[in-house]
């Protein structure tokens, strides 16, 4: 059997998948970590984390069941929504790489003022206070504050480590992207391949 045929092409596609499903556990299982030890205080930041990582899962288990049952129909759901995936998320990353500091600037302040919750994670863990001036009549989470003429904004902290989250995530995204791609393919020629094995059933 050569590379290419229909049990290659069926274990190739099955092994992708077992690679978003193990990524999707992942997801979920570190932002359900970080929300029980308080690293995360944010509901919408982990409700998000955790629904993109069931939404990969649901998307993971379509491929597998496809795959195992060479199922037409399922199959062909599953190549039009990694497509979908593979579109969204190939721009997202494209947008992470290209985003110059005028823009990582603005983002951070939408992303500061949308909720405290953020706010008092990225207090606790930077250990500054407030976005571009601290507040000395106000609160903050920070260690710092019990002397608040010691803390340090946080703007300037935050945006050091932003451009390299941002290539990090830009990153990540485009290597997962093209994997995408790679199941749309493999998804499209499993489609319609036929197993020549003797014991092969009708070509669904």
């Amino acid at each position: 059997m050569v590379c290419g045929g229909f049990v290659c092409t069926k274990n190739s596609l099955c092994a992708l998948n077992i690679l978003y499903v193990m990524v999707s556990l992942l997801l979920i299982g570190v932002a359900a970590w970080g929300k029980w030890f308080g690293l995360v205080s944010s509901i919408r930041l982990v409700a998000g984390v955790i629904g993109v990582g069931i939404f990969l899962l649901f998307v993971a288990f379509v491929g597998v069941c496809g795959a195992l049952m060479h199922h037409q129909v399922l199959l062909f759901f599953y190549m039009i929504i990694l497509f979908l995936v593979f579109m969204v998320q190939l721009s997202v990353s494209a947008a992470c790489l290209a985003i110059n500091n005028e823009q990582q600037k603005e983002l951070l302040e939408v992303g500061w003022n949308k909720s405290e919750a953020t706010q008092k994670d990225v207090e606790r863990t930077l250990n500054c206070c407030g976005f571009f001036h601290p507040n000395y009549n106000g609160t903050c989470d920070a260690d710092c504050f019990s002397n608040p003429l010691s803390c340090n904004p946080c703007a300037p902290i935050i945006q050091s480590h932003a451009e390299e989250v941002l290539r990090f995530v830009g990153g990540i995204g485009c290597f997962f992207s093209f994997t995408e791609i790679l199941g749309v393919w493999l998804t499209h020629r499993y489609r319609n391949q036929k197993d020549s094995r003797p014991n092969s059933g009708a070509f669904l």
